[in-house]
């Protein structure tokens, strides 16, 4: 089985527990509901770090969308585990930024899934821009 690794300076936990409607008929999650998961554990990183989603995008007419999107399955999660969504910033750039997520099985903390999103910075027009200085530095904080 493979270890998760805790070298990471830093990132941020997010513990969920899986819900019998996130596994298919075999009992497993259904793939789709790490991107579910990866997003919440954005949201959180963002949060902790003091960058509310909703005030980005209102007071700031900064969207973040998402470009790209990969998820490497290792083992897998199956109905009322405990996960660990950990997320970690991975390139940031002054239009688009990368997200790094390890999702961890919390009984053993055995790695199920890494993955990683790519996003670029949009203003209300749908259109590209950069990513305000404070924000930047929150994000790397």
């Amino acid at each position: 089985m493979n270890q998760v690794s805790t070298d990471k300076t830093s990132y941020s936990e997010t513990r969920l527990r899986v819900r019998y409607a996130e596994t298919d008929q075999m009992g497993v999650v259904y793939h789709a509901n790490y991107f579910v998961w990866f997003e919440v554990g954005r949201v959180e990183y963002c949060r902790q770090r003091g960058i509310s989603y909703r005030d980005l995008e209102q007071q700031q007419a900064v969207y973040m969308a998402v470009s790209e999107a990969r998820c490497r399955f290792i083992s897998p999660a199956r109905y009322d585990d405990e996960i660990i969504v950990r997320t970690s910033l991975g390139r940031l750039r002054r239009r688009s930024l990368t997200f790094n997520y390890d999702v961890i099985r919390a009984a053993d903390d055995v790695l199920l899934a890494e993955g990683e999103t790519v996003h670029i910075f949009l203003n209300s027009d749908s259109r590209p821009r950069t990513l305000p200085p404070h924000v930047a530095r929150s994000l790397q904080g």
